[in-house]
């Protein structure tokens, strides 16, 4: 079961544009009902290129590399992306993860 706020490898190719590719690891924000459910699951990929000022990213500690969340590249792959699971988030990571995706995608 892929499980929400687990961080997990995914290989994000091929890509159209300015989306974030490659194989990088991703952090899981969809709910486990719909992971169970669906073939697709919802993510926000991990980058270790940092814009500290950015109010769209989450500053976070991955694997022992400083790396950010890009909220501002949340999108629905295939769980057939989906590879090894590397961690998970701390619960206060996620719920700083929640309000921003609530604050960016919420209706006004």
């Amino acid at each position: 079961m892929i499980k929400r706020y687990g961080i997990y490898w995914a290989n994000l190719d091929p890509v159209i544009g300015a989306e974030m590719k490659k194989r990088r690891p991703v952090v899981v924000v969809s709910m486990e009902q719909m992971n169970s459910i669906l073939e697709t699951i919802v993510i926000c990929p991990l980058t270790t290129v940092l814009h500290h000022k950015w109010r769209t990213r989450i500053q976070i500690i991955c694997a022992h590399r400083k790396a950010e969340i890009a909220v501002d590249q949340i999108r629905a792959i295939s769980k057939k992306r989906i590879g090894k699971k590397l961690d998970f988030l701390p619960p206060d990571t996620a719920e700083e993860l929640r309000k921003l995706i609530s604050e960016m995608y919420a209706l006004p």
